[in-house]
């Protein structure tokens, strides 16, 4: 089967590079790279122009935040298997997309996640935060639980079904389609027991006071259209859920 891996970039000249080498290296061959870029300005399509080779689609236009560009990429996706790595991000190891496609067989599964690990943006072998996911059950949800995103996979199929991000949020849009994929549509999925991703610190999400207010009350929303209980006390758990990854090895 193929796998598809949609990168959204603008700007990051200074970090895409590492992303698209440990794309490039997966033991797993049968990969088609997808990259949205929104008119980045700083050389990244300079940069990106020296690996059109081995990109399957460099679509370089504006668009309207990072959802978007995801979705752009969900759309032009052939792959029976998606997953997404962000400009800033890597793979932890060369094994990890062989080690999702043979848990997906294995399992028989529609989705598949693993672990992530925040690392410093200048020196990606300091982790900051250790995100350590377990194993899902129902309801994990209401509890404050969710997998990390850059390390989830799902079944181009459930996208189909179930449709693509929601652009009407702008932080915590991924967030949202997990609730809606795992708890409310009940899509199969499998935990493998590893770090999967390893993420620069400073995205989006975490950036500032203001983000992560606007992202609580974005998680609030997600809840609450997708009709999970407890919407808010879940908020208040996902937020303190956090502390523990930044004492955990």
């Amino acid at each position: 089967m193929k796998i598809s891996i949609i990168t959204a970039t603008l700007n990051n000249r200074d970090t895409i590079e590492d992303c698209l080498n440990s794309i490039h290296s997966q033991s797993y061959k049968d990969i088609e790279h997808i990259v949205i870029d929104g008119s980045s300005t700083d050389g990244t399509l300079d940069l990106l122009g020296t690996y059109k080779e081995s990109l399957s689609e460099l679509v370089s236009e504006p668009d309207d935040g990072i959802y978007h560009a995801l979705n752009k990429g969900l759309k032009l996706a052939s792959g029976d298997i998606i997953g997404f790595l962000h400009a800033d991000d890597m793979y932890a190891d060369k094994e990890v997309l062989d080690d999702v496609m043979s848990n997906m067989e294995r399992h028989n599964v529609e989705s598949c996640y693993g672990d992530l690990l925040y690392v410093s943006k200048k020196n990606t072998e300091k982790t900051i935060r250790y995100w350590k996911s377990g194993p899902y059950e129902k309801g994990m949800f209401q509890k404050g639980w969710m997998p990390p995103h850059p390390a989830f996979f799902v079944k181009k199929s459930v996208y189909d079904q179930y449709g693509f991000f929601n652009t009407s949020f702008r932080i915590a849009a991924d967030y949202e389609i997990m609730v809606r994929f795992l708890e409310r549509n009940n899509i199969s999925t499998c935990y493998i027991d590893k770090v999967l991703v390893k993420m620069r610190t400073g995205g989006t999400s975490n950036r500032k006071v203001k983000n992560i207010l606007i992202k609580s009350a974005e998680d609030y929303r997600a809840r609450k259209i997708n009709h999970v209980n407890n919407a808010l006390s879940t908020v208040l758990l996902k937020n303190l859920s956090k502390i523990p990854q930044f004492f955990s090895k």
